[in-house]
């Protein structure tokens, strides 16, 4: 068994901010990474992404996002960026290697990658964020296309259909205003839709939450129940649903063969429902840890463990703050993390 100084599972945007800040700290990290490449979930994300925040707000530390600094970079920009970035950090990345399972042994720990080898470190730093295991409601019963929205890319296959797509948030409106003009579209919700101006005042509203520091603060240790985030607007989408492209309705209330209800009690038949209900965090390998609760949430504070000492996450959902998934945010739970585990 090979002994690594500091152990980095995970080498999309939140292991590559681990080993940026596992280096300045004066240590010699190695990022594993299951893909071919270090870049995270972006490549798998759908073709028209386009990111949420301005180019300023949407780099890694030690080098800017390139490009005009207000502009909203799209997916494929993003993926260059953080290949760019994995180059520039200088830190053993290896690609291609998965991890099965992490063990305790003595004071650290020991992770058997899929190919039988086992690495043995001090300090293990969970990074494979929150965009890995997407969330699928169980909806067996529906014998059309059923997509999460992970493995939705462009609309052109869904010409002429009758398509549902579930949920409230920034991707569910984004995919469905898209495929509106392709599609008859349905944004089945449980609750409104709730728009957010993108520019209010004449400024990105990642400036206002930077500027008021709405964006850093670290409450998300207090939050049993995170809530939803509401939909970034320059007004494109509260129009699209307001002329009913795609239209919005309640959840429906039953699903059957290739029909839903709806709550007023009519049937309609459907050809494809999209999910767009989210992800888990993807940290299955830690089961035989014992580092996760029964819903395989891991067991955390603020990205430290409570369970075992030297093991921490970076990227995980309000992990710290409103930001700890995003780009912009994972550097700063980073820095945050690393020292204290560390000093165990």
């Amino acid at each position: 068994m090979t002994d690594i100084d500091a152990l980095v599972i995970g080498g999309g945007q939140a292991g590559l901010a681990t080993a940026h800040a596992l280096r300045r700290a004066g240590r010699e990290p190695v990022v594993l990474e299951a893909k071919s490449e270090a870049v995270g979930s972006w490549p798998s994300y759908y073709d028209s992404l386009t990111l949420f925040s301005p180019a300023r707000y949407s780099g890694l530390p030690g080098l800017a996002f390139p490009g005009d600094p207000a502009r909203y970079p799209r997916r494929d920009e993003v993926v260059d960026y953080l290949r760019r970035y994995a180059k520039h950090l200088a830190v053993d990345i290896r690609t291609g290697h998965r991890v099965e399972a992490v063990h305790r042994d003595g004071t650290g720990f020991r992770v058997r990658l899929a190919d039988g080898t086992e690495l043995g470190t001090r300090v293990l730093v969970a990074a494979t964020g929150s965009f890995g295991r997407p969330n699928r409601p169980n909806l067996r019963s529906f014998t059309g296309t059923l997509l999460h929205s992970a493995d939705y890319r462009e609309p052109t296959p869904f010409t002429g259909q009758r398509v549902v797509v579930v949920g409230a948030g920034n991707t569910a409106v984004q995919v469905g205003v898209e495929l509106a003009a392709h599609a008859r579209v349905t944004l089945a919700t449980r609750s409104p839709v709730r728009f957010v101006p993108q520019r209010p005042l004449g400024r990105d509203v990642h400036f206002w939450s930077t500027v008021t520091g709405i964006d850093t603060v670290p409450i998300g240790h207090l939050l049993r129940n995170p809530p939803h985030q509401p939909v970034l607007d320059h007004g494109r989408y509260r129009a699209a649903l307001t002329s009913g492209a795609p239209d919005q309705r309640r959840m429906f209330t039953a699903v059957d063969g290739t029909r839903v209800t709806w709550p007023d009690g009519t049937r309609e038949r459907v050809d494809t429902i999209i999910l767009a209900t989210g992800y888990k965090p993807d940290l299955s390998y830690l089961t035989t840890l014992g580092a996760l609760d029964a819903q395989g949430r891991p067991l955390q504070r603020r990205g430290l463990s409570t369970t075992h000492p030297g093991l921490g996450y970076v990227g995980l959902e309000w992990q710290r703050s409103l930001s700890s998934a995003t780009l912009r945010g994972v550097a700063r739970d980073a820095r945050y993390a690393v020292p204290r585990l560390l000093a165990h």
